[in-house]
Formats: C-alpha cells, sequence, structure tokens
C-alpha cells in the first residue's frame, strides 16, 4: 500500500497494511523550507513545496493543506492581520451588530486572492503526488466559527444569549454555511481527496452542548453533506475537551473526527468502534511534540496504536497544528514505522 491506499482503507474500515500517519504540519513545513509565514501564505509555489518537502522527508502518508484560521472569514470582508512568523489572524469583526445580516449578499469567495492561493496550492500537490500520497483538503474554518469571527467571538457568544437574535443568528449562520460548501466545492475541484474544517470556538469549553447542537451541529452537518455530494469525505475538527458532545456524533453525517487530546481518549475509541467515524489523533501538539522529548513522542504515539489496534478507523496525526518550532527529531520519532 501507499500513503493514499492507507489512508483510504482506514477513511473506509478496511485495515491497511500499518496505520497511517499524517501531520498537521503547515508550520513546521514552511519553517523547515526555509519560508516565512508570510511567504508562506502568499505564494502558492512556496507552500505546495513546503508540504512537498516535509511529506517526502518524513514519508508522511498524505498531507494536511492549511494556512490558517482566517481565510474565509477575510474572504467575506473581515479583517485580517498577516504577520511575518505567525499565521494570518482576524483582527476584528465585520458586523457591528447582527441587526446588519439582514443586508448581507451571498459573497463569491473564489474572487479571493488567498482562497485562490489555498486552491492553487492544492492543485501542485495534486500534480505532484496525485494518488501516492493522501491529500485532506482543509476548507477553513466551519459556519459557527466564521461567524464568531465576522462579529468577534466575545459579541458573538453575547448574541447566542439573548433569543431575540437567535432570528438572525440562524440566518448569519446560513449565510456562513453557504460560503463553506462554496469552498468545499473549490477544493473538491482543486484535486483534495477530502475536506475538513474547524470549529473550535463551538466546543464545549466555549459554549454549552445544547447552544452547540442548535447552533453549530446542523451547519457542520450541513457542510458534511454537501462534502458527501461532491464525492468526498468530510473530517471535522474541534479543539479543547469535547467529551460532553461525542456522543452526537453516531448519527452524523461527519465520516472523520480529529479531537485535541483533551478529550477522554478511551471515549473517542469507544466512538469509533460504535460508528463508522475514523479518529485522526492525536498527540498534544505543545507540550509533547513541540516541548517534549522523542521518548515522550514514541510513548504517547505507542499508547495511541495500541489502544486503536482492534479497529481500522484510526489515522494518527498531531491532532492539531504543530508549533513552528517543533523539533525534527520529534517529528521523526513519531513518523517511524
Amino acid at each position: 500500500m501507499n500513503g493514499f491506499d492507507r489512508v483510504h482503507a482506514a477513511m473506509n474500515g478496511r485495515w491497511p497494511d500499518t496505520v497511517p500517519v499524517m501531520l498537521h504540519n503547515f508550520m513546521p513545513a514552511a519553517r523547515e523550507a526555509g519560508y516565512s509565514q508570510r511567504e508562506f501564505c502568499n505564494d502558492p509555489r512556496k507552500a505546495a513545496d513546503s508540504f512537498i518537502r516535509m511529506t517526502e522527508k518524513y514519508d508522511l502518508d498524505g498531507v494536511v493543506m492549511d494556512f490558517n484560521t482566517a481565510t474565509i472569514a477575510g474572504a467575506l470582508g473581515v479583517p485580517v492581520a498577516f504577520s511575518e512568523n505567525e499565521p494570518a489572524r482576524c483582527s476584528k469583526g465585520v458586523l457591528k451588530s447582527l441587526k446588519e445580516v439582514d443586508d448581507l449578499k451571498d459573497a463569491d469567495i473564489s474572487r479571493d486572492r488567498y482562497i485562490q492561493i489555498w486552491l492553487e496550492t492544492m492543485r501542485l500537490l495534486r500534480e505532484h503526488f496525485g494518488y501516492e500520497k493522501y491529500l485532506r483538503g482543509n476548507v477553513d474554518q466551519a459556519p459557527f466559527s466564521i461567524a464568531s469571527m465576522m462579529r468577534t467571538q466575545t459579541e458573538w457568544l453575547m448574541d447566542l444569549t439573548d433569543k431575540e437574535n437567535h432570528e438572525r443568528a440562524i440566518r448569519l449562520l446560513e449565510y456562513c454555511t453557504r460560503a463553506s460548501c462554496f469552498f468545499v466545492q473549490l477544493m473538491t475541484d482543486a484535486g483534495a481527496h477530502m475536506v475538513s474544517s474547524g470549529d473550535s470556538p463551538a466546543g464545549p469549553d466555549m459554549i454549552s452542548p445544547a447552544m452547540y447542537r442548535k447552533f453549530a451541529l446542523p451547519f457542520e452537518d450541513e457542510v458534511a453533506a454537501y462534502a458527501h455530494e461532491c464525492g468526498i469525505p468530510y473530517l471535522l475538527h474541534i479543539c479543547g475537551n469535547t467529551d460532553a458532545i461525542l456522543g452526537g456524533f453516531a448519527d452524523r453525517p461527519v465520516d472523520a473526527v480529529e479531537l485535541d487530546y483533551k478529550t477522554d481518549i478511551r471515549r473517542i475509541h469507544d466512538l469509533v468502534l460504535s460508528t463508522d467515524v475514523t479518529f485522526w489523533g492525536n498527540v498534544d501538539p505543545s507540550g509533547i511534540f513541540a516541548l517534549g522529548t522523542p521518548d515522550e513522542v514514541r510513548q504517547e504515539k505507542q499508547k495511541l496504536v495500541k489502544l486503536f489496534s482492534d479497529t481500522p478507523r484510526f489515522v494518527l496525526c498531531s491532532g492539531c497544528a504543530l508549533p513552528s518550532s517543533t523539533p525534527e527529531q520529534n517529528i521523526r520519532a513519531f513518523c517511524e514505522k
């Protein structure tokens, strides 16, 4: 089996010849290739070169293509701050109040320069790897997270505490869902084998499970269902402790989850055994990967491999984005076959 075959098997509940290994590694990939984050996010050839070099150097089974958490929001008018050595971030909201939702018109995000950089990077990766390596195209953030950037996270959470705001909040989420689905279509057309998006502001560390079920879950599921219409699987990433919402994944259209190391790993294991969901994860990217020793990385990796040895639905991954400072020897320890 090659890398594509391994991940494809894991995603479809078939046993690969060995556990597939992927990394959420855009920051160390840029650093190892000698590019700043500003260079990386502004030039698709440099971005593709970074991913290709790292994938081949460590013999990863595929690429998690990602840049930052601000691109869809930026394409929808949210101001984005770019720095030399850190990923781009939203600097402030674009909607001063939810009343402005009444005037929103769908945006053609394909006209955005940075959306096109993401897409051209995927095209270059597909041209280089074909079906040798598995290509996961991140489509940035899920609808709840995009809405939080359009309003700012504080204002958005305050909006949701007032029932009078809920009708407009739902309309904003529908608007963000359409943008997310458009990006799914664009990424599929660019050559991705699967898509993923993040929704960490919707996790239990930020909102209650009840609020998650009302304001996040239906829109995540709509994006996942649309990915299926496009013919590819969908992965949902949420940071923090997600124990409180794990039980709800059983009947959802989400094909895979990438959950934080703070979530009870045995509960994730039970979820995988009882559903058709594939788990991607999940060594602590900072405390272990960036700051630990190679032996500590190996120990965490071995624990995961042993725990999930009774299911094919497992992709060994960092679980979240690795810091740019992650040492080479720790990455090598993780990627050892």
